[in-house]
């Protein structure tokens, strides 16, 4: 029997090439090995944009689409929306009851995104809460693995200990201890260099269309010392090697650095060879987006058809839960 996985996405803006590449292309590849399910955690969006959610609509729509067109396949894989299961909030209301407040406090990214969004009050119970809801969503499918990176563990970590106090509380053997799935993620940087982020105004969206992302890389920042063609660099400290990395074939990206210490190729000669190859992956991502923007139907179907599934799963978890809690 195929062990279960589960892993979501928050639709709190465009899915962009540092979600395709450290996230989706595992995604697809897991598919084939476990018993997969994917949730678009929508509620999740509320935590930091409850002042705002008209835009989370389109969000999520348009991030079912990139699953799909990714390469998720709804044969293999289970494709879900959170707020459609009622589960994962019943859950999470249980859950809440038994989780100590110091145990949340400690969360390593609580304080963290406080301290970088300043435009957002954050100072919520459903910011310090999502933790729980995150457990929630993990522990209902009774998945026994989570794909994350390892900046990642601490979240898991507090997954586990809600799941051993239940255990210790109400019963032996409802809820799994999840293990992580530990993926190596490329980093993948953006236009700035930071990290690819739609916080930071540095993306290249999957959503974007050739001209666009052809317009975004050559604006891409590159080894600061290189002011001339004609000057020496180094492609370690460029953004721009880093996706060719990820996006350009083995011979491309050694070629790609022995001209630029040698002074060979400009960076602009650099940009188009990785424009050309970002382009080429995504192309036919860019294709199946166009069948399923052509035809909603068919993305509803597969939601529908997934969300059905998820239920019934989450169903049977909480049906354990209600009567180990005295509840039913």
């Amino acid at each position: 029997m195929k062990g279960r996985v589960l892993s979501g996405m928050q639709p709190s803006g465009y899915l962009h090439l540092g979600n395709y590449a450290g996230a989706l292309k595992n995604w697809v590849r897991l598919q084939d090995v476990y018993d997969c399910f994917y949730c678009v955690v929508d509620w999740h969006a509320l935590t930091s944009n409850y002042a705002n959610p008209a835009p989370i609509a389109e969000y999520k729509r348009d991030m079912l689409i990139n699953f799909i067109a990714a390469g998720l396949d709804p044969n293999k894989c289970t494709i879900f929306l959170q707020s459609a299961v009622k589960q994962h909030a019943e859950l999470h209301l249980l859950l809440s009851m038994i989780t100590p407040l110091g145990w949340l406090e400690r969360v390593p990214t609580y304080k963290e995104k406080q301290t970088e969004i300043k435009d957002k009050d954050l100072n919520t119970y459903g910011f310090l809460g999502y933790p729980v809801l995150q457990a929630a969503d993990i522990l209902i499918y009774r998945a026994g693995r989570v794909p994350v990176g390892v900046d990642q563990i601490p979240h898991l970590e507090l997954t586990r200990e809600i799941a051993r106090r239940f255990e210790f509380l109400y019963e032996q053997g409802i809820l799994i201890e999840p293990e992580a799935l530990l993926t190596e993620s490329p980093k993948v940087p953006g236009l700035d260099g930071r990290k690819m982020s739609k916080s930071y105004d540095n993306a290249v969206f999957l959503s974007d269309t050739p001209e666009m992302i052809d317009k975004k890389i050559r604006t891409m920042m590159t080894d600061p010392a290189r002011k001339r063609k004609t000057d020496k660099g180094d492609p370690e400290l460029s953004p721009v090697y880093s996706l060719h990395q990820i996006f350009s074939s083995p011979d491309e990206t050694a070629h790609v650095a022995a001209a630029c210490k040698t002074a060979e190729i400009g960076c602009i000669d650099c940009k188009r060879i990785l424009i050309k190859n970002i382009i080429n992956e995504l192309t036919p991502l860019w294709n199946k987006r166009q069948e399923l923007i052509s035809s909603p139907s068919t993305l509803d179907d597969i939601l529908n058809d997934g969300n059905k599934r998820a239920e019934a799963v989450a169903e049977e978890t909480m049906s354990l839960i209600r009567e180990a809690m005295k509840l039913s």
